[in-house]
Parts: C-alpha cells; structure tokens; sequence
C-alpha cells in the first residue's frame, strides 16, 4: 500500500519543530556564549599543551641521549680498560647529569649500571653494588637485569665474598637471556674452584656441556672440567 502524501500543513509543522529546535541550540549558544568560549579554549589549551609536551620529550630526549653517549664514548673508547682519572670524571659526570637533569628520558635507567661499572673499574665496589642493586631494585626487565647481575656477582667475587656471588648467580638461572645463563654458569663452576669445590665446579660444567651444546663457550666449559 501506497505511502500516504503529506499534507502541506504537515510539512510545514515538521519544518516548524526543526526550525524551532535550531533556534533554541542557537538561543541557547547565545545565551551560554562565554561558556562556550572559555570551554574551548580549554580545549585549545589542552592540544596546545599536548603538542607543546610532545615537542618538549623529544627535545629532553635527545638531549638526554646526546648527554648519555658523551660518557658512554669516553668509557667505550680504550678497550684495554686503562682509563686515566680524568676519563673517570668525565663519564660520570655525563652519566649524573642524566639521572639528575633527564628523570624521565629514555635513557634514564642504563645511566646507573654505568655509574656502577666506573665504581667497579675503580675498585670501588662497595659503591659498585649499591648502584648495581638499586638498579635491580627498580628494573626486571631482561637482559638488563640478568647482566646487572652478572655484574654484581663480580664485584662480590672481587671482594672475596663468594657466597654472595653464587647466590646472586642462582637468580640468573630465572632468566629468558641464555647468555646470561650460560655465563652465569661458567661464572659459579669458577667460583667453586675457587672454593676448591671441584665436584660441584665439574657437577656445573657438565650440566653446561648438556644444556648448550652449541654455545661458543663449549671448548671453555670442557677445558675447565678437572679429574
């Protein structure tokens, strides 16, 4: 069945409602006109602050890294090890100003393993692993925090605390990184032979030999094991 026509006096009455709904958003807009000026000019603040933060983190960002690289190159480019005091001074100065001017950079948390590496180099390592040991205190994530413990098993190893190195080397064996595993493995069956443990030093490399059979550390491994 046909749709019935409508009339005009119909059509006029819909255009009516539609007219008169608009005048009253427009009667309304007018009557809340500073309103809807102060709400968008929130609004304009908002993006203006979005874009202007934006900006800003990249800018502190590159920075932050430009700053980073400067004590990482100074620390990366004698591979000997055989830094001068001055070498030192410099790397840590770069790697304080991140920590202290860049907290939220990307780059912020490697600045402490650093910082942590020149206390070791510097046979400093009481103060080495405190900072390894915050860092560890604030991280999980891998393998920053398996080499942080690596690192931090060596310089109880240079203190002569070898219980402590092997416990911390224990919490490695959690990791997803296996190189991080393997050389925690090769760094216990070492410090066993320090301790003159040699069947636990053995227990360990033959556990490594069957567990990595193709690792560049094999022929290391094997070598190791005494009779």
């Amino acid at each position: 069945m046909a749709k019935a026509k409508q009339s005009r006096k119909e059509l006029l009455s819909t255009n009516d409602e539609f007219i008169t709904l608009t005048g009253r958003l427009l009667k309304a807009a007018g009557e809340h006109k500073k309103q809807l000026q102060i709400a968008g000019y929130g609004i304009l603040a908002v993006i203006l602050i979005y874009i202007g933060g934006y900006f800003y983190f990249g800018h502190m960002n590159d920075q932050a890294q430009d700053t980073y690289n400067e004590g990482f190159q100074i620390m990366a480019k004698d591979i000997t090890l055989n830094k001068s005091e001055e070498d030192f001074t410099k790397s840590r100065e770069s790697f304080e100003k991140v920590l202290a001017d860049y907290k939220m950079s990307n780059v912020v948390d490697l600045a402490m393993p650093q910082l942590a590496y020149i206390d070791f180099l510097q046979k400093k390592y009481d103060d080495a692993i405190t900072k390894y040991q915050e860092y560890l205190d604030s991280t999980s994530e891998e393998p920053y925090a398996s080499l942080a413990m690596l690192s931090l098993s060596i310089c109880y190893e240079e203190k002569g605390e070898l219980d402590k190195a092997l416990s911390t080397l224990e919490k490695i064996s959690k990791s997803s990184d296996d190189y991080a595993k393997e050389q925690a493995m090769l760094s216990s069956a070492r410090i066993y032979r320090l301790k003159n443990d040699y069947t636990k030093s053995n227990e360990i490399l033959k556990d490594f030999i069957e567990k990595y059979p193709a690792s560049t550390s094999l022929p290391l491994a094997k070598a190791a094991i005494t009779s």
